[in-house]
């Protein structure tokens, strides 16, 4: 059980992030909707942007080639490391096509906050 638990990311929200007791280099999986506006490209493949859950927003920066669905209002899961600096590091980003890749309690929240309305309402 111990060798196991160094292998184990915890998934989280902006909000929950922020309440958390994790330590800079310690991974997670973060997940949340990209701030529209937020998107900015570096040199080479760098690209920052915010995640956020209505409630509280996270800097996020990456250095690899993001996925063809990623965009701003999207729902995505990144995996990385929190920086010194209280930005996220991410080595991995994961898009899907809608936002019901997103954890329930997520959506719940978005829905809650009159953020995210889901596919089924979204298509009303």
């Amino acid at each position: 059980m111990f060798a196991l638990r160094s292998g184990i990311s915890f998934a989280m929200s902006p909000s929950e992030l922020r309440a958390s007791t994790i330590k800079p280099g310690q991974r997670i999986r973060l997940f949340g909707l990209v701030e529209e506006g937020s998107v900015v490209k570096g040199e080479g493949l760098k690209v920052g942007f915010v995640l956020s859950d209505a409630e509280n927003q996270v800097k996020v920066s990456f250095n690899n080639i993001l996925p063809d669905l990623f965009r701003e209002n999207q729902g995505i899961i990144t995996e990385g490391s929190l920086g010194a600096d209280g930005n996220f590091v991410a080595d991995t980003v994961l898009a899907k096509h809608d936002e019901n890749y997103m954890p329930a309690n997520m959506a719940e929240k978005l829905k809650e906050k009159g953020v995210w309305k889901g596919q089924e309402e979204a298509s009303k």
